[in-house]
């Protein structure tokens, strides 16, 4: 995957890096925020394991029955994978199946049973921008509070919005961590991410039509706790129902996605282990062929993540990673057909340079604004794959002491 990608291009240190912040972050962070959303929408069955009822609470921290689900749930599909990779191949085609049959069934059923359209209402804004932050005596928004914003307002908000959109397309490139278990990988990896992202583009695009066309603005940006697919939900298919169907799409949704992300994930810290850069342990594979201990440390970690911190605060720390790690391998393209013009590319990146720089130009203003307007979770994501370097120097110290 990319540990190899930005390891060949830049040299071993920028490889550790994105390996030291998947570990730190990106995977594992990603692991544990969709495996709290799973706990969050099983909730909604079991209203007992809701958030009103921590089980360990100092100050600001707490601790729910929602995140200790999360972390059963990690641990099981953990185990489920040491087992194989055939095993967790089988649980992940019988999720993301289930996944894209329910999806398309509720934009389906959201065009054909919906009662309202809003769709011209929303529409009829253009590209005026507005915000809302007037409150009442209680600290309520008000819904006829709504102003116009323009200028750099206007682009915070932007990318604001764009971290849940940004977090919903990570993982893309994980099929590139299990290329050396595939058949004919140098084919089927670009088919799979091609297809792939496109799926995932349509059904997002369509299941937000949805969304616009179901529900006002008030309804979207007051939506209880900003779960608008439940309040979307409720108008296709009544109260009640409604909650139960989106809250059974999610959590299929979810448990296939954590399945995937365990799956992928370890092998990465596989390779860095075979290059000295990660725990000896993490080498060897299991009876099954699988990196047992490499699997088993990454689910660890991640179950540590789900303690730390809510869905939204990992949403915006991975987000900005994860982003800053993807220009870093755009660029890398663009690098390489100066550093080795003459390279053998059985794939050659779309309208270069064109791609390449847009994705680079919007890449880097998610960054800035993320960093201005979201200081309090973007930069300790940066500064945590920031103290990979002196780690990266202790471990090839270490290294010439032994020589």
């Amino acid at each position: 995957g990319q540990y190899t990608y930005l390891k060949e291009i830049f040299g071993k240190m920028m490889g550790f890096l994105y390996g030291w912040g998947m570990f730190t972050v990106i995977q594992t962070g990603t692991i544990a925020a969709v495996g709290v959303a799973f706990g969050k929408f099983t909730a909604y069955l079991i209203p007992s394991l809701n958030d009103a009822a921590p089980i360990f609470q100092s100050g600001g921290y707490k601790i729910t029955w929602i995140q200790i689900l999360a972390i059963a749930v990690i641990l099981l599909l953990t185990y489920i994978n040491t087992k194989g990779v055939k095993s967790g191949k089988i649980l992940q085609n019988i999720f993301t199946g289930s996944k894209i049959i329910a999806l398309i069934g509720l934009i389906i059923l959201g065009f054909l049973l919906v009662k309202s359209n809003f769709w011209s209402q929303n529409m009829s804004f253009g590209w005026d921008a507005f915000n809302n932050l007037k409150t009442d005596t209680s600290g309520n928004f008000l819904q006829g509070g709504w102003e116009s914003i323009t200028g750099i307002t206007i682009m915070g908000g932007i990318a604001a919005a764009m971290v849940g959109s940004v977090f919903s397309s990570v993982a893309w490139e994980n099929v590139t961590f299990i290329s050396g278990e595939m058949d004919n990988p140098k084919k089927n990896v670009v088919r799979s991410m091609v297809l792939g992202t496109s799926a995932v583009m349509i059904l997002y695009l369509l299941v937000n039509f949805v969304y616009l066309n179901t529900l006002n603005r008030d309804s979207i940006a007051f939506a209880l706790n900003d779960r608008v697919a439940v309040v979307a939900s409720e108008q296709i298919f009544g109260s009640g129902v409604g909650t139960i169907v989106i809250a059974v799409l999610v959590m299929i949704s979810t448990f296939g996605c954590i399945n995937g992300l365990v799956l992928a994930g370890s092998r990465v810290f596989q390779t860095m282990a075979q290059d000295g850069m990660f725990f000896k342990a993490a080498i060897a594979n299991n009876k099954n062929g699988v990196p047992e201990k490499s699997l088993w440390m990454q689910g660890i970690w991640a179950s540590v993540l789900c303690l730390s911190g809510q869905y939204g605060n990992l949403l915006d720390m991975i987000s900005f990673v994860i982003v800053l790690f993807y220009m870093i391998t755009v660029f890398g393209v663009i690098y390489l057909r100066f550093k080795q013009p003459n390279l053998d590319r059985p794939y050659k990146a779309w309208l270069y340079p064109i791609t390449p720089i847009v994705y680079l130009l919007i890449g880097s203003a998610f960054c800035i604004l993320l960093l201005m307007y979201k200081q309090q979770y973007t930069w300790p994501g940066l500064i945590i794959v920031l103290l990979g370097v002196p780690v990266y120097y202790f471990i090839n110290r270490k290294k010439k002491v032994v020589v």
